[in-house]
């Protein structure tokens, strides 16, 4: 009897891997699956919570005024309209020469101004940097730094050889992530990868970091003639 009651008692595990591994599983599910729909939707709520703010500011400051308060057209987002009114008319007014010389001057001002200037300034590089894509007319791929190397850029001009017709692009290859710097070249038309990829998209991937990429992204050279050894002369520009 003695002997039987010195021996000791068999171990147990109370916790059994098969439960745990299971838990686990469940835990990077609903972990993965949540933070894919918060990725999904914070673009959509920042969105809707800018617009809901503009509405809001502008109605705010539209809606009060003689002119519109009580009439029929003071109805909530009035004040959005209003904004886009405003800025049709500054951009019919910039495109004269005395209202680019009236915003140049503003430029100058403000820019002149401690803390003012650092902040204008840098709004104004994000608004040129939004509004250069629709001066951008295509897409293109094009070894560079070197060969062997694939970067990505936009045609701004081109320009013709009067001697053999050939073309050469003036292409911009923006830096990472701040588009506003990068490198000019020019390019042999037949030297660029065409590719379908819009100037929307590229601008997607470049702010990113090449994060946000299309769902498709396909570039080649088009068939290439042959090219006379006398290309090179004098270009005249042609955009």
């Amino acid at each position: 009897m003695a002997d039987s009651a010195s021996e000791p008692l068999p171990q147990t595990n109370s916790r059994d891997p098969r439960r745990a591994g299971f838990f686990r599983r469940i835990e990077g599910h609903v972990q993965g699956k949540t933070v894919s729909g918060l990725m999904e939707l914070v673009p959509l709520m920042v969105t809707i919570l800018v617009l809901a703010f503009v509405i809001e500011k502008t109605d705010s400051f539209i809606r009060p005024l003689d002119f519109v308060e009580g009439k029929p057209w003071d109805v909530p987002g009035i004040g959005i309209i209003g904004l886009v009114v405003v800025f049709y008319l500054v951009g019919l007014l910039v495109s004269t020469r005395p209202g680019r010389m009236l915003m140049d001057f503003k430029g100058t001002l403000l820019n002149g101004l401690p803390v003012v200037g650092t902040v204008y300034g840098v709004t104004q590089q994000a608004a040129s940097t939004m509004g250069s894509q629709h001066r951008f007319s295509r897409v293109v791929f094009l070894e560079w730094p070197r060969e062997g190397m694939i970067a990505m850029g936009f045609v701004t001009g081109r320009a013709m050889s009067s001697r053999t017709g050939e073309t050469m692009a003036v292409v911009y290859i923006p830096t990472v992530p701040n588009p506003t710097s990068g490198n000019m070249a020019f390019v042999m038309e037949d030297d660029l990868f065409e590719t379908s990829v819009s100037v929307e998209a590229a601008m997607k991937m470049v702010f990113s970091g090449g994060i946000v990429l299309p769902k498709t992204l396909a570039f080649g050279r088009l068939p290439r003639d042959p090219v006379p050894n006398e290309y090179a002369g004098e270009f005249t520009s042609i955009e």
